[in-house]
């Protein structure tokens, strides 16, 4: 087996900057109590400023007065760092996030549907940077091996077992993440890489350090198994971006929202499902306003699902400000996508019927697509019905005789002196359980000017003739 280590050093900082509408301008995570702030981590901007980790607060602001400050969380660290084990899950079936700051991942499974090393690292950089997150990463036949490589060399790769050995051999001693100080003693005891640790007798170093080291390194190097804690996707996507200012425009609120719509199907890609109901959440200080968005079908395409969602929400009035936008989707059901033909006649620039009427549904209202289907009552203006574009109820109609396409909205009358009767009477008596009662002979008659028209005129008799539909 062959493991890829996606180290991601500033995972925090990178959370917070793929939701700023400018990520260039200087930003810092602070953290610590009330009296005693400090800066957790800078973006290049500020760190060219002379900003650094561990700065005091007070000495943040007489550098750089315009800097933008954000309280470090560390729940939300973890949340970002389980998405991106879910993005991995889509490239490897074995995924670990036990490790902070890093991913994890099977990677010799895969080069039969990614293809060879290089290929399938090309592929995992270039999707990690629209991510949006930076990153180390490294090959090798052991997992906590691809950790160390990863925080030593970015884009180092060993393939087998003895090469493995010899370059952990060289590695520092105070880079092998070795469990507690113990890298930073073995230091001071003059032990300056693994390889010499590994000459050391194993029974001094069990009676001075016990097996808190020994079994760390016998899996760094391969000589015991390495039981990871694999990732397992959840059931359903929850997502939420705060602002850190009141918005009160739909405008302002597009680019958070393109942001959460990319991860959602993201996470539709991981599950090879689609989504077919979610609720945008816009949060406000003391309550908060839901957009529900509910498709036919489902979907996972994330231009089409930004594209829907902002139609929604330009229907709804903003009353109060919104401090923080939250994505939910748990109506997840499996993904088919659309079947078309090798060779289909369609233009490239044609959208398929289901997006289009989406997108229908959602400029327009639910209430204003819609279907005609026949229904079972004789009566012409009664023989149709309106139903969703997701009814599929289907009847048994009897058979009736033809009848035009262009029926009027009511009966006029026919003002035609000799029209000629070409086929009829078809009697019409129905409609007595609804004060409609209807007692018609309809014709199918043609005009002086050679139009076909159905009309009809009471029971038994012909002439003053009603006009009810013509015929193409």
């Amino acid at each position: 087996m062959l493991w890829a280590c996606l180290l991601l050093p500033q995972l925090a900082l990178d959370a917070v900057l793929r939701r700023m509408p400018d990520p260039t301008r200087p930003l810092a995570l602070v953290t610590g109590p009330a009296q005693l702030r400090r800066l957790h981590a800078v973006n290049v901007a500020a760190a060219q400023a002379g900003l650094k980790a561990g700065m005091r607060l007070s000495a943040a602001h007489a550098l750089l007065a315009d800097v933008t400050m954000v309280d470090h969380d560390p729940a939300t660290e973890q949340r970002w760092q389980r998405f991106l084990a879910a993005w991995a899950y889509r490239h490897s079936s074995q995924v670990s996030a036990q490790w902070p700051g890093a991913i994890v991942l099977e990677a010799q499974a895969s080069f039969r549907l990614f293809g060879p090393w290089p290929r399938f690292e090309v592929r995992l950089r270039d999707e990690l940077a629209a991510l949006g997150f930076a990153h180390r990463i490294a090959l090798a036949p052991t997992p906590r091996a691809a950790l160390v490589f990863a925080g030593l060399r970015d884009g180092f790769a060993v393939m087998h077992g003895d090469a493995m050995q010899r370059a952990l051999a060289q590695v520092p001693i105070r880079g092998a993440l070795l469990p507690d100080d113990a890298g930073t003693r073995l230091h001071r005891m003059g032990v300056r890489t693994l390889g010499a640790l590994r000459a050391m007798p194993r029974d001094g170093l069990r009676r001075r350090f016990g097996s808190a080291l020994l079994e760390p390194l016998d899996r760094l190097h391969g000589d015991a198994d390495d039981p990871l804690q694999c990732y397992a996707p959840p059931d359903h996507f929850d997502a939420r971006i705060e602002l850190g200012y009141e918005v009160e425009s739909h405008q302002a609120l597009l680019f958070p929202l393109r942001r959460l719509i990319a991860d959602l199907a993201t996470y539709l890609s991981v599950r090879d499902g689609g989504v077919q109901r979610f609720v945008l959440r816009l949060e406000h200080e003391t309550a908060h306003t839901d957009v529900v968005v509910g498709l036919l079908a489902a979907e996972r395409d994330a231009g089409l699902l930004f594209e829907l969602t902002r139609n929604r929400l330009e229907h709804v009035q903003i009353s109060q400000p919104v401090v923080a936008i939250r994505l939910l989707a748990r109506e997840l059901p499996p993904f088919v996508p659309a079947s078309r033909d090798l060779f289909d006649p369609r233009n490239a620039q044609a959208m398929p019927w289901p997006q289009l009427r989406e997108r229908l549904r959602a400029r327009l209202g639910d209430e204003s697509v819609y279907r005609v289907i026949a229904a079972s009552d004789p009566r012409p203006e009664h023989a149709w019905r309106r139903a969703s574009s997701d009814d599929d109820t289907q009847h048994a109609l009897p058979r009736r005789p033809y009848r035009p396409l262009w029926l009027l909205h009511r009966p006029v009358p026919l003002r035609d002196v000799h029209p000629r009767i070409v086929s009829g009477p078809e009697r019409l008596e129905s409609g007595w359980w609804d004060g409609g009662d209807a007692r018609r002979d309809y014709f199918v008659l043609e005009t002086s000017q050679g139009q076909r028209a159905w009309a009809f005129a009471p029971v038994g008799e012909q002439g003053s003739w009603m006009l009810h539909g013509w015929f193409a």
